[in-house]
């Protein structure tokens, strides 16, 4: 048994307070926020509640299995409904194409029918190809823990990296697989919503369509956010102490290991282990002062994601059959990810826009709806190469109300019915979750190597972990808890 500290209370830290509670550990979370959840955030006003960050669940298994170890099964916590659709495109031209959530057919059928018969035959192919993708990467890179050891036992094997199609990005990968270009720009947009560009991304992206349709897309009945609370209540039932409002300052590491930390209020908490739940930039750059050049030099390295910039919309009336995600599409795509990931000079140009419109009565009063607009944006920093400054006077909210201008050009004019808005830019989520410019996504994949980029669950100082979105085995919901199991697994081998 082991003293742990567990610094940041989102998904992936509250995760590993509830494995390590349950191992027996004496853990206590510490959260710099007045709330819990990190980017999984919840924003509630006159009636209408919003989800701040993922609007969906994708893999229910890791959390299921989460559950099931732990006490109580996931469904007598929480009610996961199916997102049907499970995305909704819409292109500039006003073509919408619906993937199904519930059947392969109806997606075959529904591509067939909008982009005509070759169309579900070459996603069939996809589909085909994607699923050998996950079948080589879900052992070797999402289950067990990153070491330089397992990097040179995947890239051994000439068939999995085939299977992957290494060497190629993903834009080329598709290129080959996909003849109709409205698909192939659909498999590009999601891998932009995941943080990376496809022009340089490893081909292996592709398994992100794959991953919702086997497993499907879920949301969470009464909101998202209802994820972190059961979480939260799980890890304070195994015995696990929760506090928010205590920002750590320092990660106290004596003689090459870790302490215990140091909060703002120069309060003191001992520990023999120490799982940080924050950005890998944020601890290696703020909170912990000894040697960590390795760790520092590969964050340098590696491409930092893009931000997201969120507008809440208080809508009054109701939209005639909406879907749970709808994505807005422009003309001219690599504009937009010259811009987006380069931030090069000039006004936006066209942007993608996923609205999200949640079904859900209680995340809005009779007769409102509660909408969430996230476009991907250069990420925040003054006088940084390929940043904005989202804190100067004006830009967000000049940039808001481009967006409204955006969404009427696209068939969603809801200027009229907006009764209120709030905005989130990449300055207010640097603020808010301590993540270096407010990028959202972990690290930006730039092909296969940058893979092993990725900061390990394992730091080099002993007694120090890593867990989230930012580390192994990488972004979304699902894979920032099953670092926590990754984590667990290797505290629990060490004590």
């Amino acid at each position: 048994m082991a003293q742990v500290v567990v610094v940041g209370a989102g998904v992936a830290g509250l995760a590993a307070a509830v494995y390590l509670a349950d191992l027996g550990h004496v853990v206590t979370v510490l959260e710099q926020a007045p709330s819990l959840g990190g980017s999984l955030g919840s924003f509630a006003r006159d009636g209408y509640t919003f989800d701040t960050g993922e609007p969906t669940l994708t893999l229910p298994a890791v959390f299921r299995d989460l559950f099931r170890v732990t006490g109580r099964p996931l469904e007598r916590e929480l009610g996961l409904v199916p997102v049907e659709p499970s995305w909704r495109f819409r292109f500039a031209d006003g073509l919408e194409v619906d993937l199904s959530n519930a059947s392969r057919a109806r997606t075959l059928a529904g591509l067939e029918d909008a982009l005509g018969a070759p169309s579900g035959r070459q996603w069939a192919a996809l589909l085909r190809k994607a699923g050998q993708i996950w079948q080589a990467v879900r052992g070797p890179l999402l289950d067990r823990p990153l070491t330089a050891r397992s990097a040179v036992a995947f890239a051994a094997r000439p068939a999995r990296l085939r299977a992957i199609g290494a060497g190629s990005s993903l834009r080329e990968w598709t290129e080959r697989v996909l003849a109709e270009p409205r698909l192939r720009t659909i498999v590009e947009s999601q891998a932009v919503w995941a943080g990376s560009d496809p022009r340089g991304a490893p081909a292996a992206l592709a398994v992100l369509p794959y991953l919702e349709h086997a497993f499907g897309t879920w949301y969470v009945d009464g909101g998202m956010h209802r994820l972190v609370e059961a979480l939260a209540e799980r890890a304070s039932g195994r015995g696990a102490i929760i506090r928010a409002g205590c920002p750590v300052r320092q990660v106290l590491v004596t003689d090459g290991r870790a302490r215990g930390v140091r909060l703002a209020t120069a309060e003191t908490v001992s520990a023999d282990i120490v799982v940080a739940a924050t950005h890998p930039g944020h601890l290696y750059g703020e909170l912990v002062d000894v040697s960590a050049r390795t760790e520092r030099r590969l964050l340098a390295r590696a491409a930092s994601p893009p931000a997201i910039f969120t507008l809440l919309l208080a809508l009054r009336g109701r939209t005639a059959k909406p879907a749970h995600r709808t994505v807005l599409l422009p003309t001219d795509g690599d504009a937009e990810l010259d811009w987006v990931f380069a931030a090069q000079p000039g006004p936006p140009p066209e942007l993608t826009m996923h609205v999200c419109i949640p079904g859900d009565t209680a995340a809005q009063p009779e007769g409102g709806e509660a909408w969430a607009v996230h476009v991907r944006v250069p990420r925040h920093g003054r006088d940084v190469q390929g940043a904005l400054d989202w804190a100067a006077d004006g830009v967000a909210t000049s940039f808001a109300d481009r967006m409204l201008g955006v969404l009427a050009t696209r068939g969603h004019d809801v200027r009229e019915r907006v009764l209120w808005r709030v905005i989130r830019s990449p300055a207010d989520r640097e603020r808010e979750t301590r993540v270096p410019g407010g990028a959202v996504g972990g690290l930006t994949l730039t092909g296969l190597r940058s893979t092993w980029q990725r900061p390990g669950n394992r730091s080099p100082i002993q007694g120090l972990y890593l867990v989230g979105a930012a580390t192994h085995p990488g972004p979304g919901l699902a894979f920032a808890a099953r670092s926590a199991t990754i984590t667990a697994d290797l505290i629990g081998r060490a004590t």
